[in-house]
């Protein structure tokens, strides 16, 4: 499946949830602080939707990430496996692509995926959300910015930090990047 084909499943899904909810596209802008022309874009499927502004909604209306992104509802309770290689993928930009490493568990309090940057010569792209998030580079080099502050980290290294800041990230060296991050 395409990445445009992808986005539109997942805008397909915002805009159904939205019509459940029976809520107007003016009322889930105002909830979530973007124009409306945004939110009709997300739901159109004309712009790609940010992982974090679906996060944001999987928690407001208490739906799982998981079932936004690909149409399927956790069932696990106790524990559950990812397999090596096997998340469940999305590849939201060219730059970025997500792995779930815990897609299956149900009613998760943090999302843990394994993130690939690819690189590239555009400048870092900002983004915030609510909680916390946490990166473990275990491939390549990754500059990341949070608000003001750039850091380079390495295989090895982690960071912490409120994900309401600013922040994105960046493959150094022209080579892939890889991170395990967990976002609360």
């Amino acid at each position: 499946m395409t990445k445009i084909e992808q986005i539109a499943q997942v805008a397909a899904r915002l805009k159904g949830l939205r019509d459940a909810l029976e809520l107007t596209t003016g009322q889930i802008a105002k909830d979530f602080n973007i124009t409306e022309e945004t939110y009709i874009a997300y739901e159109s499927g004309d712009m790609d939707i940010p992982i974090n502004f679906l996060q944001k909604v999987a928690s407001r209306f208490n739906v799982e990430l998981h079932a936004l992104l690909f149409n399927e509802d956790p069932r696990m309770k106790s524990y559950f496996v990812t397999r090596a290689g096997r998340g469940t993928k999305v590849e939201r930009t060219a730059a970025y692509s997500y792995q779930s490493l815990a897609a299956g568990f149900k009613n998760r309090c943090f999302d843990p995926m394994l993130v690939t940057v690819e690189p590239n010569d555009k400048p870092i792209t900002l983004n915030s959300h609510e909680g916390q998030e946490w990166c473990h580079v275990i491939e390549g080099r990754l500059l990341i910015k949070i608000g003001d502050k750039e850091k380079e980290l390495e295989v090895g290294d982690s960071i912490m930090f409120d994900s309401t800041c600013e922040h994105g990230m960046k493959a150094l060296d022209g080579k892939t990047v890889k991170f395990i991050t967990v976002i609360s």
